[in-house]
């Protein structure tokens, strides 16, 4: 009896330094999320990112999110302007956090060193482009890291999240994407229509990568979903550029046009290649050919339906990769 007694005892004690001793290894997944763009100089251009920061910050209150500026050029600009203390005083309202603007490794090796290994990167590109595809790199190389001791592994998971217009693979089909961006701009519809005129996008485009498919056919969604309104999309770089956009508007016999940066932010692009008063800006060219312009100089990032697009594009990374953002 005090044999069985003795083995039943230390039984006991085993498995409870067993369980002590699972519990002390046990591994917490700490989540976060990275806001990456390109990036912005001018002030009021920010609210268009910031607003889809607030947006995720509510969604998941107890996910950090950081953001994450992809040009290193924008990032300097910023670094010298925390370095002026005039700067500061005259622009109280700009985030500590863009005053100094990490880079997405930057950003993403803070999270990692803090102690968050399951990260969505979540961009705020509209096509799936150059831009998207170097992030995705970046995002690709630093999740493929192994180590021989499977807990000194850095990441236990690291994923991006799609642009707006979604990209390739038939999990998310961008078609889909596409047209709840359109639902989405459904503002911009009513605005022109209002207005008696036609709407033009201006997006960024690329000279190197064919990301034309993807604005046509939203141009093409639009037009089917808001048939009262004509919609049409051009870019700075690459096809369709300036020159379609203006045919198209002849064509259609337009007399007046709504113009709005297809980008997350209305910075120098929109401000200078769309609205400028330079004799190249979009607004120049076709008030040179007596289309009358009425500029709309807001950052898409601003309207709350494309923010939640966002949200979502993070919480499908986060779902497929197993993550549950809280």
């Amino acid at each position: 009896m005090r044999k069985a007694i003795f083995f039943a005892v230390a039984w006991l004690c085993l498995f409870t330094v067993q369980a002590v001793g699972a519990g002390e290894h046990k591994v917490e997944h700490k989540n976060a999320i990275v806001l990456a763009m390109f990036g912005t100089t001018v002030e009021p251009a920010l609210q268009g990112l910031l607003n889809i920061k607030d947006k995720l910050e509510q969604s998941y209150p107890n996910t950090p999110v950081r953001i994450a500026f992809t040009s290193n050029i924008i990032r300097k600009i910023w670094q010298k302007r925390a370095a002026d203390p005039a700067y500061i005083k005259a622009h109280p309202d700009v985030p500590p956090e863009i005053l100094h603007a990490r880079g997405p490794l930057a950003a993403i090796a803070d999270l990692q060193d803090a102690g968050y290994d399951s990260i969505v990167v979540q961009t705020t590109h509209i096509a799936p482009a150059e831009e998207f595809l170097d992030l995705s790199s970046y995002v690709e190389a630093l999740a493929s890291i192994n180590t021989i001791k499977a807990k000194f592994k850095p990441f236990y998971t690291l994923v991006i999240g799609r642009p707006m217009l979604g990209t390739f693979g038939n999990t998310h089909p961008y078609g889909e994407d596409i047209k709840i961006a359109v639902k989405a701009m459904q503002e911009d519809a009513d605005r022109a229509e209002k207005a008696g005129a036609a709407l033009v996008y201006m997006g960024h485009g690329n000279d190197y990568f064919p990301s034309g498919g993807s604005y046509l056919q939203f141009e093409h969604e639009m037009n089917l979903a808001y048939p009262g309104v004509l919609t049409v999309v051009g870019t700075v770089e690459g096809y369709p550029g300036f020159d379609q956009v203006l045919a198209k508007l002849k064509a259609a016999g337009a007399e007046k046009v709504v113009i709005r940066a297809f980008m997350i932010v209305a910075g120098d692009h929109a401000t200078n290649d769309m609205a400028g008063s330079e004799a190249d800006s979009w607004k120049s060219m076709l008030e040179k050919e007596g289309v009358a312009v009425a500029p709309y100089l807001h950052g898409m990032g601003e309207n709350d339906k494309v923010a939640a697009i966002y949200v979502q594009h993070a919480a499908d990374a986060a779902k497929d990769a197993g993550l549950v953002l809280k």
